[in-house]
């Protein structure tokens, strides 16, 4: 799932968080897919945080992958450089996901504005459970660049047979 805005009924969104919490289906975020529903608390709680910004633009972002034997890192290098939009996020906490890959804050520039969060934790991937369902978010995706990215593919083939179940384990 990818939106940007609000999208759903209230009968939609009942039935997705349904789907998710109490089926135990999965659900897949890629990039835009936490810059929705900023309304809706919910979402943010199942999705495990909101877009809050991107001030770097679309630049060559430093990513650490930290938990490298989660089914969709297992394709990526520890480190690598991927040219895209990355996102900062807000309603967001370690405490709540399992952060898979961050943005290596020590080559970043902190001179640029909207920068927000004062501990300079960037995930671009995590992970979390939503009830009985598995949830898996990335910010990358902003270009046909990224989503042509073989890497991106794989990492995104396998989030969804994680959330399917077909791979790897529940958190």
């Amino acid at each position: 799932m990818a939106p940007t805005g609000d999208n759903l009924d209230e009968q939609q969104k009942k039935d997705l968080l349904s789907f998710i919490h109490d089926d135990g289906k999965g659900f897949v975020g890629a990039h835009t897919g936490d810059d929705a529903f900023f309304d809706w608390p919910e979402f943010a709680e199942m999705i495990g945080g909101w877009f809050d910004n991107h001030p770097w633009g679309v630049f060559d972002a430093p990513v650490i992958v930290e938990v490298p034997s989660f089914p969709a890192m297992r394709g990526l290098p520890r480190t690598f450089t991927i040219h895209d939009e990355i996102y900062e996020h807000k309603n967001f906490s370690r405490e709540k996901v399992h952060v898979l890959a961050s943005l290596d804050a020590t080559k970043l520039d902190y001179t640029r504005p909207n920068i927000n969060r004062e501990d300079h934790d960037f995930p671009v991937a995590w992970a979390k459970m939503y009830g009985k369902g598995r949830v898996f978010y990335s910010t990358f995706g902003h270009s046909d660049e990224v989503w042509n990215n073989p890497m991106i593919q794989k990492m995104y083939l396998e989030a969804v047979k994680w959330s399917l179940r077909e791979v790897g384990e529940d958190f």
